[in-house]
């Protein structure tokens, strides 16, 4: 890997496995810096790329299964796009409170005209859906209340909420018996959220 520092009046450029005589050099680059002393170059590495593999959902024309592996009882849905979101519930030790920030947190930037507005042909606002996937510590999956996480989605139809190991528990740093802590656990969690119709 190559560092190049390179200013007005001198350029130095060194690797990173050069000896401490470097740092010599480099510290008269910048005894008298000027008004831009130095800029500094890094090489682009290369992007780590992992291979796409289409799923047969994809394939079948951006479609996403409503049930579980294996289960075709309900038709599959037109994915239109995927909102992500994260929440935390940092006193009380609610996860279903940081489910619902996270839910809130995924659809809280975004718009959807095109349902209310006719932009896809032969869709109406009513005909939108929701697919909604929850990454929840395993330990507290049974602690969630789904139907207030539900309450959080002024409209679509929810067709499925899929809670799957994920989220975190971690220590929020301090114990806050006024505000309904038990201890100092801080629960993540995190959402998706597939709008289609």
């Amino acid at each position: 890997m190559s560092i190049c520092f390179c200013s007005v009046s001198k350029l130095l450029s060194f690797t990173s496995t050069q000896t401490l005589s470097t740092r010599k050099s480099y510290a008269s680059l910048t005894s008298n810096p000027p008004l831009f002393s130095s800029i500094i170059h890094l090489p682009r590495l290369p992007r780590l790329q992992r291979p796409i593999r289409a799923t047969p959902a994809m394939e079948a024309d951006q479609s996403v299964g409503t049930g579980t592996a294996g289960n075709s009882s309900n038709p599959p849905m037109k994915l239109l796009f995927v909102e992500m979101g994260v929440g935390y519930d940092q006193h009380g030790q609610d996860v279903t409170s940081a489910a619902m920030r996270a839910c809130r947190d995924a659809i809280s930037s975004n718009s959807i005209p095109a349902f209310r507005r006719g932009s896809i042909p032969g869709v109406s606002f009513e005909q939108m859906k929701l697919l909604i996937k929850l990454g929840v510590p395993h330990s507290l999956q049974q602690s969630l209340d789904i139907e207030r996480v539900k309450s959080v989605f002024p409209y679509g139809k929810i067709l499925n909420v899929e809670v799957v190991d994920g989220g975190l528990i971690c220590s929020s740093g301090v114990l806050v018996e006024e505000m309904g802590d038990k201890n100092d656990d801080c629960y993540i969690v995190n959402a998706a959220v597939y709008v289609g119709y």
